[in-house]
């Protein structure tokens, strides 16, 4: 009997509203959960009986293995923007954000771009989709301009990739209004702001939404989603992710994971843990959280990593906030584990306030930050800089939607 967790906030937005009763039997694919505001439908990836609705979570308790090709179907009476919707789909690149909400924008003079950026470093599952499953993904853009009348598109990668995707070249030369725009190697490209301004030529400002510049962005992986939710009335269930770090099978892709499966056995999977061994991060190294082996698997969560130990510092610390990375409260979070007291802080030169928050002006072109370095030195501060936790702050979608 194996203990799944599912948050009811997977999404941008508010938590969702329950609908089952603890300890109904549920099926792989019912709904559990609905908006209360703006959000996505939870259903379960498991059959089992809810064991527990708490205010942030449902529960459920599974008996036996299970096939997990299976699950009850979505409503067939719907359009294609009403299944997505049905289908519970978010950003599944990090950011979260309620797909069909994304897609109801019309764009008769825009265009819309699929991000395969694979913008964190270690990860690989979405240039691993790209290349296995590049028919289903084409499929999924025209099924996204279709449904927001943009007449163009764009399957946004990194140059780097290009050999791994030679199927995908293939099908999108057959495409009159469809093609590939590649990208350096560099982060964060997988920025929305970022990818504007590099196929479209616009620089957003801090706090502009690409829907402004008729633009509308989904990650590769959110695309496979809507394919299955359209042709095989699937519903957002099964999440694709890559285990890297201190496990024996480092960069291990794993793809349809069940959510809420606990990080334990996706480590498992992986082999199991290299010691020593350290922090466990949910998600990227530049935007991750840190989590534990209980941690579930989420809509938003592209990966899993094992740290090295933190080394021990002893030092006074001063921290460097951009926007591009982990948040203040992260880098406080890492200096702690190291042993060290944070006395001082400054804001990368790119940083504007928007509203009651930091926002960088220019993501992806980064300046020289010595003169921060020599404030906090000439503070008598032991600057990070010297002690490699440097320069980052909160990149509120992750690097693709």
């Amino acid at each position: 009997m194996t203990k799944i967790i599912l948050p009811l906030q997977q999404h941008v937005g508010r938590p969702c509203k329950p609908i089952v009763q603890q300890g109904e039997k549920v099926k792989r694919g019912q709904l559990l959960a609905i908006p209360a505001g703006l959000g996505a439908n939870l259903h379960a990836s498991f059959t089992g009986k809810i064991s527990e609705i708490a205010e942030t979570h449902i529960a459920i308790e599974t008996e036996q293995e299970e096939n997990l090709t299976t699950y009850l179907p979505l409503p067939k009476n719907l359009n294609k923007l009403e299944t997505i919707a049905s289908a519970g789909i978010v950003g599944a690149g990090g950011a979260g954000f309620p797909t069909a909400v994304k897609l109801s924008r019309q764009l008769p003079q825009g265009v819309f771009i699929a991000n395969g950026a694979e913008c964190e470093a270690l990860f690989g599952h979405n240039v691993r989709l790209m290349q296995e499953e590049a028919a289903k993904l084409v499929r999924g853009i025209k099924y996204c301009m279709e449904i927001t009348k943009a007449p163009r598109g764009f399957i946004a990668l990194k140059e780097k990739h290009k050999d791994q995707v030679k199927a995908l070249q293939k099908l999108v030369a057959q495409e009159n209004n469809l093609e590939l725009f590649f990208l350096p190697d560099l982060y964060p490209e997988g920025d929305e702001r970022v990818l504007v301004r590099e196929i479209l030529g616009i620089e957003l400002q801090p706090g502009q939404l690409p829907g402004e510049v008729n633009a509308v962005i989904n990650n590769v992986e959110t695309i496979k989603h809507i394919v299955e939710a359209i042709e095989d009335g699937k519903p957002f269930i099964d999440k694709d992710l890559t285990i890297a770090g201190r496990v024996a099978k480092s960069g291990l892709v794993l793809f349809n994971v069940p959510l809420g499966t606990p990080v334990e056995l996706l480590l498992h999977k992986a082999g199991g843990l290299i010691e020593p061994s350290g922090e466990i991060i949910l998600g990227g190294p530049m935007t991750g959280k840190t989590g534990s082996l209980t941690s579930p698997l989420l809509k938003t969560m592209g990966g899993v990593l094992v740290a090295m130990p933190f080394p021990q510092e002893k030092r006074k610390m001063g921290i460097l906030v951009c926007e591009c990375g982990g948040s203040e409260a992260r880098l406080q979070q890492i200096a702690v584990a190291m042993g060290a007291e944070v006395v001082a802080q400054k804001l990368c030169k790119r940083m504007v306030k928007v509203q009651d928050r930091y926002r960088c002006d220019k993501p992806g072109v980064c300046p020289g930050q010595a003169g921060a370095v020599l404030e906090l030195k000439k503070a008598r501060r032991t600057s990070t800089a010297g002690g490699k936790l440097f320069a980052v702050n909160q990149h509120p979608d992750g690097c693709s939607s």
